[in-house]
């Protein structure tokens, strides 16, 4: 038997790790906190759009 990966994360112990870029760096964790770093991501670039906006920030960064 297989040991089991270990997630950097959260340090459960789950059957496979994947691999996401989170600022400019590769991670390795579990498909729950994959989905977690994604919805985290989308939550700042949307706050980040409205704050711009209420400042009137017309260019892109």
């Amino acid at each position: 038997m297989a040991p089991m990966a270990t997630c950097k994360e959260c340090d459960n112990e789950v059957d496979k790790l994947v691999t996401v870029k989170a600022g400019g760096k590769s991670k390795k964790m579990c498909e729950d906190c994959r989905d977690r770093a994604r919805e985290e991501a989308a939550i700042a670039e949307e706050s980040e759009s409205v704050v711009q906006n209420m400042m009137g920030f017309k260019g892109r960064r």
